[in-house]
């Protein structure tokens, strides 16, 4: 009769011993996934940063930067929208006049480089000397609306403010 007694205490205790040990080898193996999962962050962590330092080394001293200035030199940009821009290029003494918005680039006109825009690159001092040049001739419309507009004299009584 005793060992009719001790036979479920034992069978209580190897039952109580697996499950220890199947808890105690499921939380070694959540700190082994758990690890696993670490390195593997770290190595992620380690190529990015690796891609990054190499992106901003080639945009520093990237290859092509002292050839890509001989054949294509952009001469103007200007905005004519959120998002779209009229761009004059140079191409080896051709001009592409081109409009550039919603992912496209289209060319709008084609006309020689004017001889003036060539001699004011070899002699830089001349440049912008012109009074007809349109740049100067808009700034100065522009600043001359600008102070006709803000200073207190062309204000009309009851109009906006």
């Amino acid at each position: 009769m005793s060992q009719i007694s001790s036979s479920p205490n034992a069978t209580l205790s190897s039952a109580t011993q697996g499950v220890a040990d199947t808890v105690s080898g499921a939380q070694s193996d959540a700190l082994i996934g758990l690890a696993t999962l670490g390195k593997t962050a770290l190595a992620l962590a380690v190529v990015i940063a690796i891609i990054l330092l190499c992106s901003a080394f080639l945009k520093r001293l990237g290859p092509g930067r002292k050839g890509s200035g001989q054949h294509l030199k952009m001469v103007a940009s200007t905005a004519v929208g959120q998002r779209e821009r009229v761009v004059i290029v140079d191409v080896q003494g051709t001009w592409l006049v081109l409009g550039v918005g919603g992912g496209q680039v289209t060319q709008l006109h084609q006309m020689p480089a004017p001889e003036e825009e060539i001699a004011s690159e070899s002699a830089p001092s001349s440049a912008g000397q012109g009074s007809d040049n349109f740049a100067t001739r808009f700034a100065s419309a522009l600043r001359h609306n600008t102070k006709e507009r803000f200073s207190g004299q062309s204000r009309k009584p009851g109009g906006d403010a």
